[in-house]
Order: C-alpha cells, then sequence, then structure tokens
C-alpha cells in the first residue's frame, strides 16, 4: 500500500508538468508560410556553405512555422532579382498548397520582393510582408563608394566583381554595377521609390536595426562611421530612417551593454555569434505576431 501511495504521489506531481508541456500551443504555426528572402552580396546559402539566416529557420520550424528560403544572385540587378523570387515564391506556393505567403525580407531582400508585389503583379499571393534594415531610401554608403572610385573605373570595378560572383558565389550573369547603382540614394528616392509603390491593402511593415558603440561583426565598422556622417544612427550599411516603411515597428538595439545589432547580426551572423541579441527569438516573436494578424 506504501508503494502504491508513493506512485501515486509521483503521477499527482509530474502529469501537471506533462500536460502543460504536450498542451502549449506553437506560437509561428501560421496561415500562410513564411518565405524568406535574402540580401545583397549573398545567396540563401553562401558560397554553397554557410546558411544566410543562420539558426532562424530551424527555431521558427521549432515554433510550428512552415519555412521557406529563396535564393537569388548575389549581385544583379533588382528587376533580376525580383523575377527570380517571383518564380520561386510561385513554386513555394504550389509546394504548400496554400494561395498566398508572408514575405519576410532582409536588406535588398526587402526591395526586389516589393518589386515583385508592385511591378510584378504578385500582390494577390502576398499575405504580409516584412522588411528588416531595407535601404528603402537608399545608403549612403554605396553613395561613397560610387564617389571614390572613378567613374571611369565603375565598369571595371563591376566586372570584376562579376567574375568573383560568377566563379566563387555562384551566380549566374551577374550584374553587380547595376546592383551598387540602383542602392544609392539617389536611385531610390528619385526613381525606384516613385515607379513602385506598395499596394493598398497589403500589410507592410518594418524594421530597423542599429550599431550604438561599436560593430559586433568589425568589418562594418569603417561603413557604420561613414554612414553616422551622413545619415545619423544606422547598422553599418543601411540608416534607421532608410530602413523605415509601411508600418514602422522600430529599431532593434540588442541588450544595454551590447554594441548594438548590426546589419549582419539581424541575420544572426556572424555563425549566430550575436552578442546581446537573441536572432533567432526576434524571428520567433515577429512571426507569433504575424500568427495573431491572422496572417
Amino acid at each position: 500500500m506504501k508503494d502504491r501511495g508513493f506512485i501515486l504521489f509521483l503521477v499527482l506531481m509530474f502529469t501537471p508538468a506533462v500536460l502543460f508541456a504536450a498542451g502549449s500551443a506553437p506560437k509561428c504555426d501560421t496561415v500562410y508560410p513564411v518565405v524568406l528572402a535574402h540580401g545583397m552580396g549573398a545567396q540563401a546559402k553562401i558560397v554553397s556553405i554557410v546558411d544566410y539566416w543562420w539558426g532562424i529557420e530551424d527555431a521558427l520550424e521549432d515554433e510550428g512555422a512552415d519555412v521557406y528560403i529563396t535564393s537569388v544572385n548575389g549581385m544583379d540587378s533588382t528587376a533580376n532579382k525580383a523575377a527570380s523570387f517571383k518564380r520561386q515564391f510561385l513554386e513555394i506556393l504550389a509546394i504548400s498548397g496554400k494561395s498566398k505567403g508572408n514575405i519576410i525580407g532582409h536588406s535588398h531582400g526587402t526591395i526586389y520582393t516589393r518589386y515583385a508585389i508592385t511591378l510584378l503583379g504578385l500582390s494577390s499571393k502576398v499575405a504580409s510582408w516584412t522588411g528588416l534594415s531595407g535601404p528603402h531610401r537608399g545608403s549612403s554608403v554605396a553613395d561613397f563608394i560610387f564617389k571614390v572610385v572613378p567613374n571611369q573605373g565603375w565598369t571595371l570595378v563591376g566586372d570584376a566583381l562579376d567574375v568573383v560572383y560568377t566563379f566563387v558565389f555562384g551566380d549566374k550573369n551577374p550584374n553587380s554595377l547595376d546592383n551598387g547603382i540602383e542602392m544609392t540614394r539617389a536611385y531610390m528616392q528619385n526613381t525606384f521609390n516613385k515607379n513602385c509603390p506598395n499596394v493598398s491593402g497589403l500589410y507592410y511593415q518594418s524594421y530597423a536595426s542599429k550599431i550604438r558603440y561599436a560593430s559586433n561583426s568589425i568589418i562594418l565598422e569603417i561603413p557604420w562611421l561613414i554612414c553616422l556622417a551622413y545619415e545619423g544612427d544606422n547598422d553599418g550599411l543601411v540608416a534607421v530612417n532608410s530602413a523605415k516603411w509601411g508600418n514602422y515597428r522600430g529599431c532593434i538595439e540588442g541588450a544595454w551593454w551590447s554594441g548594438g545589432v548590426d546589419h549582419l547580426n539581424i541575420v544572426n551572423q556572424f555563425f549566430g555569434i550575436t552578442p546581446g541579441f537573441d536572432a533567432p527569438q526576434f524571428y520567433i516573436d515577429v512571426v507569433s505576431d504575424l500568427k495573431n494578424k491572422g496572417y
């Protein structure tokens, strides 16, 4: 009888915890699949080895999300990237059996997805659009590069980058020069935005990030200082003000003791080392919010 009483005690002690764990609802099981669109200078797998969205896909799937990752040329015109993205996006919808998808883009991924939505007729297939650190008003870092490199050298530098991105990164017929020019402030503000307005009725939201004291990625330290002089707060490549688009949800800065959240930290690079910022949890929160909004 004593043994039975002890067993009953254990059952009563542990059953609530088991039921609670089993009954916890997934946070990210959105109505429509989540489609991730990477930025400039990389692919979904950088040099076919390193995941661009380091650990983020797994974190979202663990919380019930149906996640797909697109991959376009690292260096190419916005129009070409948009066409490639559209093809993949429609294939994803066919595979998932869903009528729409939730787009989450980073950096240039916010720009070519906007192009696909507005100018390539993808709007009816998109449930929501989320932009992270997108250069919607261009980047002063791009401006600076074109000022430093003489006009006659632009084509030479562009051709050299095309060779690198073809044989090292695996791009097919890249166009580095157009990609660079289309990131300048003059092009984005005077040409792109005027010709690519938001589609009425579609939910657009955006987040920025910024470096406070020093770049965690080190290589963005000098670009941060350049952008700081021209545009103020930035993440090393994109100014906070430039990243605002649609419903602006705020600036990600990380823990008070950290140097901030730079352009690479926001996608959990380098290799998940993002001091003071839990990138996977950030994406879980973003997608959970989309779920709560009915997307």
